[in-house]
């Protein structure tokens, strides 16, 4: 294999998992209450609790709050569910770089920004909403997380861009990548 090929491989690997991680995280905004009572028996079920007494009380309070909410108003739960479809419908854009990275590298690009955004809505929200700073911090490394993934594929499709280019006869157009 051709080493444009290798690294159009390894573009693919990383943003199928990538796409995974993102589908993941949107399928599990649906069930929230429900998650939550089985991370608290979870929690308290094992030594975990105990070591973090903060955790537990956070996500103690956070259960009471889905399941008052769930109960009187379960409407607005409905906004955990378009935030699973956000995630769902971001995850399908990146089926363009996947395709044809170096065409679509905005896609890229944009899931950067996406991931740096992260910060400062915890920052500024987490407060105005109550949460407590260290689990703003770990909201936060979503975005750290995000972004590693994102800046390795971005530089192998700058270096498949610069292979490809490199490849075509002056006048020529590029050919897209290999499907």
């Amino acid at each position: 294999m051709s080493e444009s090929g290798v690294l159009l491989r390894r573009i693919r690997v990383w943003l199928a998992v990538f796409i995974v991680c993102l589908v993941l995280s949107g399928l599990t905004a649906f069930p929230l209450v429900t998650e939550l009572r089985w991370t608290e028996d979870l929690l308290k079920s094992t030594a975990v609790g105990d070591q973090f007494p903060a955790l537990m009380e956070w996500i103690g309070r956070v259960r009471e709050g889905l399941d008052a909410t769930d109960e009187k108003y379960p409407f607005v739960l409905y906004g955990t569910d378009w935030l699973a479809f956000a995630h769902l419908v971001i995850a399908i854009a990146f089926y363009g770089p996947f395709r044809d990275p170096v065409r679509n590298i905005w896609v890229v690009e944009f899931g950067m920004i996406a991931c740096a955004g992260i910060i400062p809505l915890a920052l500024i929200c987490g407060p105005i909403r109550g949460i407590p700073f260290w689990w703003s911090v770990i909201d936060m490394s979503f975005g750290v997380f995000g972004v590693i993934p994102l800046l390795m594929v971005r530089r192998m499709i700058k270096r498949l861009e610069a292979m490809t280019a490199a490849a075509v006869p002056p006048g020529e157009p590029a050919p897209a990548a290999a499907v």
